[in-house]
């Protein structure tokens, strides 16, 4: 679970409240319940930087209040998380000193607008929830992609659909009882005032052949992907760039 989220009913964490630019929710989007989940589908590469004293790099986009970012820190990465929104960041950035977290940076920024972060920097790229907000999704991917050394692994989480508020409180309800829907309550709710106030563009919903498509377009070579968060709402892409790049 990203630390200092609130719960969701399947067990995500769901993040504070989100802002109008889009990419601030900080939910872990179902990877798992927690950044351990990266470290145990790492790829060696990650155990050979740390055997050599240095700590894999991590660049977390659309990294909202810090939430997960500050768990991946915890975990072990040298982290970087970016977002458009300022008051964001400024609260991601207090929970940084909050934890006393010296391998955390946190900038105000869009990967796609000038080059951010030179070639090749980062061991691993994280984006939850942000491809479907963002104005040019596809050049997010392909920035993404850029910045990714040879060899390292992405993980894309991206939604599949709108999620309506009473039909999935209905579907919760159904599923996992009364109590769970009235938790899952604050999450939709939340979720319906990102979509009211959240810059219009978009909404880029990604089933499985689309999603896999602009990875490819991209250059990412997809290892998995699933259907996760609140009853398959969105798909979670494992995804990695070739060492010939």
């Amino acid at each position: 679970m990203a630390r200092g989220g609130r719960q969701s009913p399947r067990g995500q964490s769901v993040g504070d409240a989100p802002g109008p630019t889009g990419c601030a929710r900080d939910d872990d989007g179902g990877i798992g319940g927690n950044s351990h989940d990266l470290e145990r589908r790492r790829d060696p590469g990650l155990a050979r930087s740390r055997a050599r004293g240095r700590l894999p790099r991590g660049l977390r986009l659309g990294c909202g209040p810090g939430n997960f970012t500050c768990a991946l820190a915890e975990a072990g990465f040298n982290v970087t998380g970016l977002d458009s929104y300022a008051p964001l960041v400024g609260s991601a950035k207090g929970k940084r000193r909050a934890r006393h977290l010296a391998n955390l940076t946190f900038r105000q920024g869009d990967l796609t607008r000038g080059n951010t972060f030179r070639d090749g920097a980062f061991d691993q790229v994280v984006s939850i929830h942000a491809l479907y907000a963002h104005p040019t999704p596809d050049r997010l991917l392909r920035e993404a992609y850029r910045v990714l050394k040879p060899g390292g692994h992405a993980v894309f989480v991206n939604h599949t659909r709108r999620i309506g508020q009473w039909p999935t409180l209905r579907e919760i309800a159904r599923r996992d009882g009364l109590a769970a829907a009235l938790q899952g309550l604050l999450w939709v709710l939340l979720d319906s005032i990102f979509e009211a106030t959240r810059e219009r563009v978009g909404p880029h919903y990604w089933d499985e052949a689309t999603f896999s498509a602009r990875l490819g377009q991209a250059g990412f070579a997809v290892l998995d992907m699933r259907r996760t968060f609140l009853g398959g709402a969105s798909l979670l892409v494992w995804a990695r760039k070739s060492v010939e790049s």
